[in-house]
């Protein structure tokens, strides 16, 4: 049954996963690299509305192993959530002043990170049921289908926006999460609407934290949209692509062990194992980190360079910087899903903070010097700096709770 759900939840993540890169590379072979360009960055904004979406609970539900918020009352949270995610991206690509073209595309694009967001708190409740194989299977299909509907209609219609709104109507269809989560799953207690709003005064910490990360991490590709033409939008995200890898590898590790990793947590006698499982995921994202950035020295480069049809040969040193980067935000990833666990995601807001008014200044500066290298280096500076705050902050964390368990030193 574990190996069912490594494999199914590695493919359908991994899929998951992938429908950005391939998404790109066949908008930019089908119409160029300026609209793919467009497409990015409309994706990127659609991924901070699927984090709104998200509201920070997915880890939160998966560990509340008492169940004390009913099911049904997640579910309404999420729905809320995504109704208030969708209106924001709508308000966000008015006040941007987005033409008819690029509204639309964005339009396509929210939707299907919308669904994505909430189809998450079904196959939450799946891996809360031990059943997390069938929220692997649900997420393969959705984003599969979305791959391939959009691929079609830019094939056949040359027309980004088309394949946009193409793309979130498949997603829309392709919802099967939530009747498999009904079905696979015990009734829940009856919906309570103060569970559902206690939800966003619990998570409010983690969805602040997860939504400041992330843009965080998307604000160099906001400043590079003032400044510099599309294109570089798509040649940004793809030396990123390498980098997420990393990401995507270390959450198809950690992330089916969260539940166990919360119940070793509770036990005091095996905290010596919760350490020694924190240190070894660590050591694993510098070797896979590693085997990375030895792939893109080598043949990573032409086979973008073909991939993409573009010339990505004068991008090699940006590309292992890119590498770098995704190892530094897998462990921040991972520092943060720990912190969680520990029930104190509360107490790294004001890192988040911190990180977020270097980045609105840093990505400015260096990217009207530098251009795209600008972005490059203000990305890996801002979350270089980010996980070195983080592993303060779990450390100070640490200590005040041995200090509560064991106050007189006993």
């Amino acid at each position: 049954a574990t190996r069912r759900d490594y494999l199914w939840n590695t493919l359908g993540t991994a899929v998951w996963g992938m429908a950005f890169p391939l998404l790109t590379i066949v908008s930019t072979q089908l119409v160029g690299a300026e609209e793919a360009g467009k497409f990015s960055i409309a994706f990127v904004t659609g991924t901070l509305i699927m984090i709104a979406c998200n509201y920070g609970v997915r880890n939160f539900q998966v560990s509340d192993i008492d169940e004390k918020t009913s099911f049904a009352s997640y579910q309404l949270n999420r729905w809320l959530c995504g109704a208030l995610a969708l209106a924001c991206g709508l308000v966000y690509s008015s006040a941007r002043g987005y033409d008819a073209q690029m509204a639309t595309i964005g339009l396509g694009v929210y939707l299907y990170k919308v669904i994505d967001g909430i189809a998450d708190v079904y196959e939450g409740r799946l891996q809360q049921a031990d059943k997390l194989y069938l929220a692997g299977m649900s997420q393969t299909l959705r984003s599969a289908g979305v791959i391939a509907v959009f691929s079609v209609a830019l094939f056949l219609t040359r027309s980004m926006p088309i394949a946009a709104m193409a793309m979130g109507v498949t997603a829309i269809a392709s919802l099967v999460t939530a009747p498999l989560a009904l079905l696979e799953t015990e009734k829940s207690r009856r919906v309570s609407l103060r569970e559902a709003g206690h939800l966003f005064v619990q998570c409010a910490p983690l969805f602040g934290a997860l939504f400041l990360f992330n843009l965080i991490e998307s604000m160099p590709k906001f400043v590079m949209e003032g400044t510099l033409a599309y294109k570089y939008q798509l040649y940004f995200n793809a030396l990123f692509f390498p980098a997420q890898a990393i990401l995507l590898s270390i959450g198809f590790i950690y992330k089916p062990q969260l539940l166990r990793l919360s119940s070793i947590w509770a036990n005091p006698r095996k905290r010596r194992r919760f350490d020694l499982i924190i240190v070894a995921v660590m050591a694993l994202i510098v070797v896979i980190t590693g085997a990375c950035a030895a792939f893109m020295a080598g043949p990573g480069i032409p086979i973008m360079s073909f991939m993409y049809g573009l010339n990505f040969e004068r991008y090699r040193t940006l590309a292992l910087l890119m590498v770098v980067a995704g190892g530094v935000t897998a462990a921040i990833d991972f520092i943060y899903a720990i912190i969680t666990v520990l029930r104190h995601a509360g107490d790294v807001t004001r890192i988040y903070l911190i990180c977020f008014a270097v980045s609105v200044v840093l990505p400015v500066i260096l990217i009207k010097l530098l251009g795209l290298m600008g972005a490059v280096v203000s990305y890996l500076a801002i979350m270089a700096l980010l996980l070195v705050l983080l592993i303060i902050e779990y450390a100070h964390i640490r200590q005040r709770i041995e200090r509560d368990r064991n106050p007189y030193g006993a």
